[in-house]
C-alpha cells in the first residue's frame, strides 16, 4: 500500500480521510456541492481583471480600464456568494477546520475579497488613474492568492475528501 505524502504545511495527509468516501457538502443540490461550482466565476473574473489591467498598461485604451472595473465588481459579488457557501462548509464540517488547508483556503480567500474591494473602490471614480501601478499590483497579488487558495481548496476536496458525493466511514459533519 502506498502511503500518501505528508509535507506540512503544504500537504497534510490523513490516511483514513484519503481512503474513505468523504464528507458531503452542507450546501448542495441533489448531493452536488455548490461551492466548487460557484468559485469558478470569481476566479475567472478576477484573473481576467489582471488581463484587462495588463491590456490597459500596453494599449492605454480606456476600454480595458472600464472592463477591469466591471470584472472587479462582478468578481467581488460572485466571490461573496462563493464565500457564503464555503463559510457554511467551513463552520459545519469539522474536517475542514481541523486541516491547515481549510484555514489557508478560508483566510486567503477573505484576503482576496478584501483586496478586490479595495481595488474596485479605488477605481470607481477614477478608473484609469489607479490602474498603474496600484490596480495592476493588487490584481497581480489577488491572482497569485487565488492560485494558492485554489491549491488548498483542491487539497480539501481530493486529499481530505470534503464536499464530495459520499459518506465518511465516521459520519462526521
Amino acid at each position: 500500500m502506498t502511503q500518501t505524502p505528508n509535507i506540512p504545511p503544504l500537504i497534510e495527509s490523513n490516511e483514513s480521510e484519503y481512503r474513505d468516501s468523504g464528507v458531503t457538502s452542507t450546501v448542495a443540490i441533489a448531493g452536488h456541492p455548490l461551492h466548487p461550482l460557484i468559485v469558478t466565476f470569481p476566479i475567472a473574473l478576477l484573473i481576467s481583471a489582471l488581463g484587462t489591467d495588463v491590456a490597459y498598461w500596453f494599449t492605454n485604451d480606456t476600454f480595458w480600464a472600464r472592463g477591469s472595473v466591471w470584472l472587479l465588481g462582478v468578481g467581488l459579488l460572485s466571490g461573496l456568494v462563493a464565500a457564503v457557501t464555503g463559510m457554511m462548509d467551513f463552520l459545519k464540517i469539522d474536517r475542514v477546520r481541523k486541516r491547515t488547508a481549510g484555514w489557508v483556503h478560508m483566510i486567503g480567500n477573505v484576503a482576496v475579497l478584501f483586496l478586490t474591494l479595495i481595488n474596485w473602490l479605488l477605481r470607481l471614480n477614477n478608473f484609469t488613474g489607479v490602474v498603474l501601478p496600484w490596480g495592476l499590483g493588487i490584481s497581480l497579488i489577488v491572482s497569485a492568492l487565488l492560485g494558492i487558495t485554489g491549491w488548498y481548496g483542491a487539497e480539501l476536496i481530493y486529499r481530505h475528501k470534503v464536499a464530495v458525493i459520499g459518506y465518511s466511514s465516521r459520519h462526521e459533519y
